[in-house]
């Protein structure tokens, strides 16, 4: 009997200082061209987007700077932990990205990496980067909506105890 194939969304990895350090504006998601070993040290779960860009070459999308740990059993034939990665997208959807990067102060960013149906895909997001000022009123703007819905749930708990 044939196995039955994983339809979940397994993460790998997030760059979450992304959105902190960007405002997003719209996301993708696009696959990524892969060297077996690759994929191995990627289904064990080691990967770091934290520095990583897209930069658009010749109607051609690619992921920089993603490391991707060299896969332990892995012999001559392994990658090279730093190397630029071709991202899977329609030609719209580049040309798109393009357009909208080329204006000041946008860029593209990966957001997440994760399996879908045992295929890797890597969600990236065109960006506007955020300033001192727009970062610390995000913090200020988490902490108060955190500090109401703590005051919320301790009255609906006052209120269940009389």
């Amino acid at each position: 009997m044939a196995k039955e194939k994983d339809t979940g969304r397994k993460m790998i990895a997030q760059n979450k200082k992304a959105r902190h350090d960007y405002t997003i504006l719209d996301t993708y998601e696009c696959g990524l061209v892969l060297m077996g070993t690759e994929v191995k040290s990627l289904r064990m779960g080691r990967a770091s987007l934290v520095d990583g860009f897209v930069q658009i070459d010749d109607h051609e999308a690619w992921l920089h700077n993603i490391h991707v740990p060299e896969y332990v059993q892995g012999t001559w034939t392994n990658h090279a932990a730093k190397r630029k990665r071709k991202l899977l997208l329609h030609r719209a959807e580049i040309d798109k990205l393009e357009s909208k990067s080329q204006e000041t102060g946008h860029t593209i960013v990966p957001l997440a990496l994760y399996f879908k149906d045992g295929r890797v895909k890597v969600e990236i997001a065109l960006a506007k980067g955020k300033k001192e000022y727009d970062k610390r009123q995000t913090l200020r703007e988490k902490q108060d909506t955190r500090e109401t819905n703590r005051a919320i749930a301790a009255a609906r708990r006052r209120q269940r105890s009389a």
